[in-house]
């Protein structure tokens, strides 16, 4: 059994890493176990995603040294449309009175210039963590899996596959929805699926998308064209999931075809690049986000459906708040691991977790349907925001993670 460690982070993901590189800058000695080694993850077939980082999530990864390393592959996002549409190859078509138009240009003089956010694929963002987690001399057990975890008075200890044991002052759980750490804690989880799958693929595009994001709500579900480097596109196409498993096993010039009807000829010709990935989608909300000796961080935590793009800035913003709340114990000379720690982060993230869950939720239900009253509804309401300016920023500080109490690292302030 080894007690070497502060901090043992269960799941070396990107909101684990950042956490675990958080904590070492500053002075505590994080342990990461992941059952995927590292080289796995940044294959470009073990994740197909982009993720859209708040520029607020963005500057947590500046002031952790990451930017020389991830500028590069970032795409600044200028614009967002949404659309409120009917018919396969809406993005074609000219937007209906219903839709909604978000510039940067609009909160240009608080966000010092930032994009409303930035588009990175995630294996290059797992790329970067990964070298800067290896030049931190951050230890990483990969591929190694908690089976067991037991949180005692003074420490939590962990029980790997192999038979190996750990102990630290705290455990935090990052490995996913099906969280080990979680179960152990006994803390329960409460959630559902949404009978809808994201079907997700990288395109090359034959005219330039100008850095911007297009989102249309059709019945089956969202249809986002997010912008790559490299003149690309990440399409994330939610359909039922009967229809998604039969996009993801077409062949290619079917799926093309399917393609090319969804997204029309707004930007000229695409091509599939890479493999096509299909992901369910659900809702999953853990009962509480701390216990004496653990706390939960990312998909342990909270799962979302990806019709906004927060779920991984709520785990970054989580990873953000966690890492200011144990420095500042250990600065203080107070247990990290005790209840009365944990309590801090819990409390600094339950609102806005639950208040954005729920948020998302509704979106979901209000979007994914063709019933003629919500669309008459829901198109006045994006009608309305449209018109009024103070709405739109708040909404767009809102999605750049600019609003509330921010952790420091969100501020772009060392700890």
């Amino acid at each position: 059994m080894s007690q070497d460690v502060d901090v043992i982070i269960a799941g070396a993901g990107m909101a684990g890493a950042t956490l675990g590189l958080s904590l070492a800058r500053a002075g505590l000695t994080p342990l990461l176990i992941d059952p995927v080694a590292f080289d796995s993850q940044l294959q470009p077939t073990f994740d197909g995603r982009a993720s859209a980082i708040a520029y607020a999530a963005f500057r947590q990864w500046r002031a952790l040294g990451l930017g020389e390393a991830m500028e590069p592959h970032a795409q600044r996002i200028e614009q967002i449309l949404v659309t409120d549409a009917t018919t396969p190859g809406a993005a074609s078509g000219a937007p209906l009175p219903f839709y909604l138009r978000f510039d940067s240009g609009e909160i240009a003089d608080r966000s010092e210039g930032e994009p409303l956010g930035y588009l990175l694929e995630n294996r290059r963002t797992r790329a970067a963590l990964a070298a800067a987690v290896e030049d931190a001399g951050i230890e990483v057990l990969a591929p190694a899996r908690v089976v067991k975890a037991a949180f005692g008075a003074r420490a939590a200890e962990v029980t790997l596959a192999d038979g190996r044991v750990f102990a630290a002052p705290l455990v935090v759980g990052a490995e996913g929805r099906g969280s080990v750490i979680r179960e152990a804690a006994g803390i329960g989880a409460i959630g559902w699926p949404y009978a809808q799958t994201g079907v997700v693929a990288t395109v090359r595009l034959a005219r330039p998308h100008e850095g911007v994001a297009h989102e249309y709500f059709l019945p089956g579900g969202p249809f986002a064209i997010l912008p790559l480097t490299e003149n690309r596109a990440s399409l994330v196409w939610t359909e039922s999931t009967r229809r998604a498993e039969a996009l993801k096993a077409a062949r290619p010039e079917i799926f093309q075809a399917h393609l090319e009807r969804r997204f029309g000829e707004f930007l000229g010709d695409i091509a599939v690049e890479g493999p096509v990935f299909a992901y369910p989608l659900s809702l999953q909300l853990a009962e509480r986000f701390c216990a004496p000796r653990v706390a939960l961080l990312g998909d342990a935590a909270h799962g979302v459906h990806p019709i906004a793009g927060q779920g991984l800035n709520l785990g970054l913003k989580g990873a953000a708040a966690l890492a200011e709340v144990l420095v500042e114990a250990m600065r203080a000379g107070e247990d990290i691991g005790s209840e009365v720690v944990l309590e801090r982060y819990a409390a600094w993230r339950r609102f806005d977790t639950v208040t954005l869950s729920a948020g998302m939720d509704a979106f979901v239900r209000l979007f994914s349907n063709d019933n003629p009253l919500l669309r008459l509804a829901r198109g006045a309401g994006m009608a309305a925001v449209n018109r009024i300016a103070p709405a739109r920023r708040f909404f767009m500080h809102e999605a750049g993670g600019a609003v509330g109490d921010l952790p420091r690292l969100l501020r772009g302030e060392a700890l």
